[in-house]
């Protein structure tokens, strides 16, 4: 049967009117309008999206998505095509694009005048409705342009209790899994395909169709603040937990279909060899280190995960200081930028030919307050990461990026600058028509050209429901290893408890009497994450991102607590990983140590309490000493000298 829904604005109520047409029950399709007419032609119908009273190929859902996108293309203008290359961030409360709301007047700017049909949301998502409301505002607009082609809204991870700015968002009532990290440490390929299918439910259920995600990269430099998105430094589980992720999100291995979230494989590659631990979104973290290491290492995630036939892929920042391939030196430029590694390898050697997407900002220049930090005072707001590239202008990087391999261009709406760089000669029309064939597809396949609006309603009952919820407890309960117990776990409810970093309420809850002195304890509970330094407060990812040393210094406010609670009672710690800490001294002051990747209060209290065995084992390493850390190749995994915990370590009771 096919469906018709057709919003008819009224002021400010909408009405909705479903209309179940019976008579044309030979297709498999559900439109929904609120600004479009509705052609019947022969039974069927269709949206007339150019508005000229006539069925165009690309209306028309019996063709291919193929066959739709080369019409739709001979429709557009050069300005059009240019704005369906970048993606842009969609304009919030500030100016990162956050808060509850959509800024109107500038999401209506950019889509009508600028032609921009992809957009990152950073709105929260603590109301899931609303949500789903204001990114039908978005497809609302853009059915009302000349063409009405339906916005692309993507997101970076939201469904893990802690987030790295720049990188994932706040969870709200999404369902709160563990980090991807906890995934690879219950290592169940299809658990991790069913966590993405969850995901990939609550993403449709508030309208984001695109996942910036998952990462493939290896965390082999333990110092990397970006390790918390990735599933570890085995190359052949981080291959295989990718796979599943994809499998999960794009709602099977086969491709994007209507049913997907379209999925972004990150971030190609070698990012994880960061050199001395600094991230690349920074000037001062531009170079990955691959001086004695193989680049092989790091591609085989990626085959493996290609193998699910990932739409889309994301260069990394990183240059990839001293890297060779079949004895081929690797151009020392960005991801972005780097044909050899796009073309060549990506395209020729592995065959994908999907969307290249490339990582925010890459075309926009990186000032002296980028290079050498703001001065106090100042306002702090990312800027360009050219890496390879500063010398030459905006409009030559996006021709480069273009040439090297790039489809679209992330955080920037600059859609006029690569119009100019057509108009120059600089770059063929054709060029970009083959980018744009490549964009269209995948809005057809995923099903937005016939309807690309959500229910409010349903968004609420979907997102982080009873189920979802469930499962995602369960697998943070999994999830958690265990490293140390001298006879300290289980611990046997209604003991009087001294906590440290642990909510009191959920304490009570979980049936223990809280006490504020250590004297009146029957033992501690302790939570504590992996140590880190700002060395770099005055750049805009260094004061959010965590770097520098991993040992818990003498000095240390959780240390003090783990040290003065073991002169008193047994000592139960456990550590939030989003890197690998260094847990020597740590280890020697707890009676038993648990390893987290993102855990409620509540399911700590019920795996503390549990007879049931522990299952995780640890993604990487856990280094000895800051020593081994820094004697160890950035671009080997699990290479630094006498580890505390080797890979795979993990104590069941």
């Amino acid at each position: 049967m096919t469906t018709i829904r057709n919003t008819i604005l009224h002021g400010s109520y909408v009405l909705l009117i479903a209309l179940p047409l019976s008579s044309f029950a030979n297709a498999d399709v559900e439109l929904e309008s609120k600004s479009t007419n509705i052609l019947n032609i022969d039974g069927k119908i269709f949206k007339d999206l150019n508005k000229n009273g006539k069925l165009d190929p690309y209306e028309d859902w019996r063709l291919s998505p193929e066959e739709r996108s080369e019409n739709l293309l001979s429709l557009m203008t050069l300005e059009e095509k240019a704005g369906l290359m970048m993606h842009g961030s969609a304009p919030g409360s500030d100016e990162l694009g956050r808060g509850s709301s959509y800024d109107q007047d500038k999401v209506r700017e950019l889509i009508e005048k600028k032609h921009i049909s992809f957009f990152i949301t950073r709105l929260k998502g603590d109301e899931p409705g609303h949500l789903a409301e204001q990114n039908n505002i978005l497809q609302n607009i853009a059915e009302s342009t000349r063409l009405g082609i339906p916005i692309t809204i993507s997101s970076d991870p939201r469904n893990s209790f802690q987030y790295l700015e720049g990188a994932s968002i706040a969870s709200g009532k999404f369902s709160k899994w563990p980090e991807t990290l906890g995934m690879a440490a219950i290592n169940d390929e299809t658990l991790t395909e069913q966590y993405a299918d969850i995901i990939r439910q609550e993403y449709r259920a508030v309208g984001i169709t695109e996942a910036l995600s998952p990462q493939a990269d290896i965390a082999s430099e333990p110092r990397w603040p970006r390790i918390s998105g990735t599933f570890g430094e085995d190359p052949g589980l981080v291959g295989k937990m990718t796979k599943s992720y994809i499998i999960g999100m794009q709602a099977g291995s086969n491709g994007i279909n209507k049913d997907s979230v379209v999925t972004v494989l990150k971030h190609w590659v070698g990012y994880g060899a960061a050199k001395d631990g600094w991230d690349s979104h920074n000037s001062y973290g531009k170079f990955a280190d691959f001086e004695s290491a193989s680049l092989e290492t790091h591609i085989s995630p990626f085959v493996e995960a290609f193998k699910a036939n990932v739409a889309g892929v994301m260069p990394t920042y990183s240059i990839l200081q001293g890297a060779t391939y079949n004895g081929k030196s690797i151009p020392q430029v960005g991801g972005g930028y780097n044909r050899f590694l796009l073309q060549d390898l990506l395209r020729d050697t592995y065959g994908f030919d999907g969307v290249i997407l490339s990582d925010w900002l890459i075309t926009r220049d990186c000032e002296e307050d980028c290079i050498n930090g703001f001065k106090k005072g100042e306002q702090v707001l990312p800027r360009g990461m050219p890496w390879g590239v500063e010398e030459l202008s905006v409009e030559d990087r996006f021709v480069k990026a273009i040439e090297a391999g790039v489809d679209q261009f992330g955080g920037v709406t600059d859609s006029e600058i690569l119009v100019n760089a057509v108009k120059n000669n600089k770059i063929s029309e054709s060029r970009i028509d083959s980018s744009v064939v490549r964009i269209l597809n995948q809005k057809f396949k995923v099903g937005l050209f016939e309807n690309s609006y959500v229910d409010a309603k349903k968004a609420d009952e979907v997102v982080g429901n009873e189920k979802f919820s469930m499962l995602a407890s369960a697998a943070q309960f999994n999830s958690l290893i265990l490293l140390k117990n001298d006879n300290a776990l289980p611990i046997k409810k209604g003991l009087k408890v001294w906590l440290h970093g642990i909510n009191r309420t959920s304490a009570n809850e979980a049936g223990f009497q809280v006490v504020e002195r250590l004297q009146d304890a029957d033992i501690a509970l302790i939570r504590t994450s992996t140590p880190y330094e700002r060395p770099h407060e005055n750049y805009f990812f260094g004061k959010r991102h965590n770097e520098g040393a991993l040992n818990f210094k003498e000095n240390n406010e959780d240390y003090l607590a783990i040290k003065e609670a073991k002169k008193y009672v047994p000592t139960v710690v456990t550590v939030y990983l989003d890197r690998p800490a260094i847990l020597t001294n740590v280890l020697k002051e707890s009676d038993a140590l648990i390893a987290n990747f993102g855990v409620s209060d509540e399911v700590l209290f019920s795996r503390l309490t549990s007879n049931e065995v522990y299952v995780a084992t640890l993604p990487f390493e856990l280094p000895s000493s800051m020593k081994s850390v820094l004697s160890q190749d950035p671009a080997k995994p699990y290479d630094s000298n006498n580890p505390l915990f080797p890979i795979g370590f993990g104590l069941d009771k």
